[in-house]
């Protein structure tokens, strides 16, 4: 027999069990007692609603709040070719769209970070999605003259989908462990190349039928709404570290800024986070002007005439996010399959098999901007290999980190990691690649096939960013093992550490660094 939080008994439970009540608290199992009343039917919905608080549910509800995340970001791509016709401007001012998105994304990232190790994730969670989707809906209605309040919308968009991103995976790391929170995370994961891709198809599709671009806008908004309702009522929130290996419950927990001495101290949690950042780079920049290139592309070799009309062709767009949404569901199931047979033969598996995922990466992506003037087909199968290799690494950078801090601390690094990644990556490469386009187009005669070229060479940038990260990731091998046997440690400290002083140094933080 169990009871909730009111006293009525529950139908269907044995003595034993516990139950959630939606507040998160647990309920200890109790025997029937006289003073217990049955349930009315509000309580068994309650009870109905608690028990399907599974931990795959959960993870699947947050991987869909994942996809919508990505989504509605790249709804905006969708139609990038409509936006900076309707408001008359230039590369460098169409690419501020998702610079401004991305800067206020990773400002807000610490803090959302900081509030997920302390407060209640899940309500979090369902606010940042509420506020995005009313944002992004309000979005539509500006006219075209206030351009600017279009840019500050989407950097509003962003500090909504910041929450999200920073917090969610933490609570798929409480749920699950080993193996299968890589599959987990895996699967979490495989959210931002299909949400990505979907959200190219998705403006596309909407624009095509409503025959208007700002329709775009106004349907991700209603599903956005729905997931934050689903999170609240079917995610519980997991006590932080209680699925980790050493189990137990952490008694103590640090300050702030002792997390943040640690995790700069954390050579692999650096070096992973300067590698993901190459990632972002690359793929900031491709999100936004790959459809573009390939619609200039077209326009040289005189297969497409230039968008003149009110609705630009959506064809390219189509294509490039079916393809992202294939590559991101190859490349998620191929990095987690190859990282879970490399670790049979090395511990240091996941961050060799970023580093050599990211490095082919870059020979395939240079191969784009070779034959796109010749072969739109060829840029399409280079784009599919070059998107494919690169997305092997999402969901196991997400797993380094994982092994490497410990759990009460894992919201402030997947924050911090976004803010780092975000700053030195789409932060600025989507803006940067459009400055240099035009600089290249004012030197020259103004004509397609210049526009085509200038572009294309800003975009060479990429490959030599996604080398380096692949560096970056060589270097997280090195010191994988050691960093994870200290998180281990370090754990294990604090299951036991009762808060009390710790002789002869001040403080838990000077007595583990990690």
């Amino acid at each position: 027999m169990c009871v909730e939080s009111d006293g009525c008994e529950i139908e269907g439970c044995s003595s034993s069990d516990e139950v959630r009540t939606l507040s998160g608290s647990m309920s200890p199992g109790l025997k029937s007692s006289p003073s217990l009343h049955p349930c009315k039917p509000g309580h068994k919905f309650r009870a109905a609603l608690l028990r399907c608080r599974s931990p795959a549910a959960a993870a699947g509800i947050l991987s869909f709040g994942n996809v919508l995340n990505y989504m509605d970001r790249y709804t905006v791509a969708g139609v990038l070719l409509d936006i900076q016709r309707h408001y008359e401007v230039s590369d460098s001012g169409i690419g501020l769209l998702q610079t401004v998105f991305i800067c206020s994304f990773m400002v807000a990232a610490p803090i959302f970070g900081y509030l997920g190790d302390r407060f209640n994730r899940k309500v979090i969670l369902s606010c940042g999605i509420f506020f995005w989707s009313i944002v992004t809906l309000l979005s539509s209605f500006i006219s075209k003259e206030l351009y600017w309040l279009f840019v500050l919308s989407r950097g509003l968009v962003g500090i909504g989908e910041s929450s999200y991103s920073s917090i969610s995976p933490t609570i798929i790391g409480d749920l699950f462990t080993n193996n299968t929170r890589t599959m987990m995370l895996s699967v979490f994961y495989l959210a931002i190349p299909l949400g990505s891709g979907l959200g190219y198809i998705l403006g596309s599709s909407a624009k095509v039928a409503a025959g208007d671009w700002h329709w775009a806008l106004r349907v991700s908004p209603v599903l956005g709404i729905t997931a934050g309702t689903l999170i609240l009522l079917f995610v519980p929130e997991p006590k932080r570290g209680s699925a980790d290996q050493m189990g137990g419950h952490i008694k103590a927990r640090t300050s702030w800024l002792c997390d943040m001495k640690a995790l700069a101290k954390n050579r692999s949690y650096v070096f992973s986070s300067l590698a993901s950042s190459g990632v972002s780079f690359a793929t900031g920049a491709f999100g936004v002007w790959i459809p573009i290139y390939l619609a200039r592309a077209q326009v040289v070799q005189k297969t497409a005439e230039p968008c003149t009309k009110e609705i630009c062709s959506s064809t390219d767009s189509l294509i490039f996010g079916g393809i992202t949404c294939v590559t991101g569901l190859l490349g998620v199931v191929i990095g987690a399959a190859t990282t879970r047979l490399c670790r049979q033969k090395t511990e240091r598996a996941d961050p060799l098999v970023c580093a050599v995922s990211m490095l082919g990466s870059a020979i395939f992506i240079c191969l784009i901007f070779v034959v796109a003037k010749k072969s739109i087909i060829g840029a399409y199968v280079c784009i599919f290999i070059g998107e494919t290799l690169l997305f092997l690494n999402w969901a196991i950078t997400a797993d380094i980190l994982m092994f490497v801090v410990i759990p009460t601390r894992r919201a402030t690094a997947v924050a911090f990691q976004s803010f780092t990644t975000h700053l030195l990556g789409d932060a600025g490469s989507p803006y940067l690649i459009g400055l240099i386009s035009d600089s290249l187009q004012q030197s020259y005669t103004m004509s397609a096939l210049w526009q085509f070229l200038s572009l294309g060479y800003a975009l060479m940038l990429c490959p030599f960013i996604i080398v380096l990260g692949g560096m970056f990731f060589l270097a997280t091998a090195l010191f994988f093992l050691d960093d994870r046997e200290k998180a281990e440690k370090h754990h294990f400290f604090f299951t036991l550490w009762d808060g009390s002083p710790v002789v002869p140094t001040p403080g838990p933080c000077c007595q583990v660094p990690l």
